[in-house]
């Protein structure tokens, strides 16, 4: 049976013929207010969590920002939850802006952090996600060298002539690419030549339970060699595992990234020393 909401919205959704495809219908417009309401209301934060170094896995080599929102009783929200609605869309190049300046604001603080941003190649394009770039490289030149920006594969390859203008341009002012989520989509070889992303993070699913699965070990392997022919740093996801670590490691994975060193945390462990900093400061 659906709820009141999921009617209003299904009598206002073309071809909705089936309670099943009104459901998802209204949940793409539940969606849609809750990420609106978020912006509407600056309730969007960044969570952070750490790559490590793969021979050193107790020091971090970046920190990944991943976006949130927080619904109307405070909730956080995961990306996963929202940006599948609203990545096509208007809201999606506005989440990006944030999510850039909130980025931007944070290696401005914290000079000794290096940080990832995600971002669609459909925000190239966009005239006031370019503004907040250059408004915070203007206003700190030395960040660039330290911001490292995101892009999924599936977005890359549908524009990949102003992904590839856009990347040697801000390469040369020391900003570094990933391409985000490899293998899981239908990257050409030629395109990721052009590309020349300076790291490449292998998509979760290969990695999970990677120790024990022979068919994502020759995966991997793959994608591991692929990334050293063309000079690639690697990053692997979703490493939820000691076992799985262990067999990354071995096959020459630079970075992990995952559970098992760390979730995403919206009060990484420096803000929390520099609390602790205050807090002594303040009974001293």
């Amino acid at each position: 049976m659906l709820h009141d909401s999921q009617t209003h919205h299904a009598d206002q959704c073309p071809n909705c013929d089936s309670p099943l495809t009104a459901a998802a219908f209204a949940a793409r417009a539940d969606a849609l207010d809750m990420v609106r309401d978020a912006i509407r209301n600056k309730s969007v934060l960044l969570a952070f969590q750490p790559v490590v170094q793969a021979r050193l896995t107790k020091r971090p080599a970046f920190y990944e920002g991943l976006i949130r929102v927080l619904d109307a009783t405070g909730k956080v929200i995961p990306a996963r939850d929202f940006m599948p609605f609203v990545e096509t869309n208007e809201l999606g190049r506005q989440i990006d802006c944030i999510s850039l300046e909130l980025g931007l604001a944070t290696l401005a603080q914290e000079p000794g952090l290096r940080l990832s941003i995600n971002m669609s190649a459909r925000s190239i394009g966009y005239p006031a996600w370019l503004a907040t770039l250059e408004r915070g490289l203007r206003t700190n030149p030395e960040i660039a060298e330290r911001l490292i920006l995101e892009i999924t594969e599936s977005s890359a390859i549908m524009m990949p002539d102003l992904v590839t203008a856009f990347m040697h341009e801000m390469q040369e002012r020391g900003i570094c690419f990933a391409l985000d989520d490899f293998g899981a989509g239908y990257t050409a070889f030629r395109y990721l030549k052009e590309f020349y992303f300076d790291i490449i993070k292998i998509d979760g699913q290969f990695i999970r339970g990677i120790h024990k699965s022979p068919d994502n070990q020759v995966l991997a392997q793959a994608l591991v060699s692929i990334a050293r022919h063309f000079d690639m740093f690697t990053v692997a996801e979703c490493v939820e595992t000691a076992e799985d670590a262990r067999y990354l490691v071995e096959i020459g994975v630079d970075c992990l990234q995952g559970y098992y060193f760390g979730a995403p945390r919206t009060q990484p462990a420096w803000r929390e020393k520099r609390s602790d900093k205050i807090m002594s400061g303040q009974r001293g």
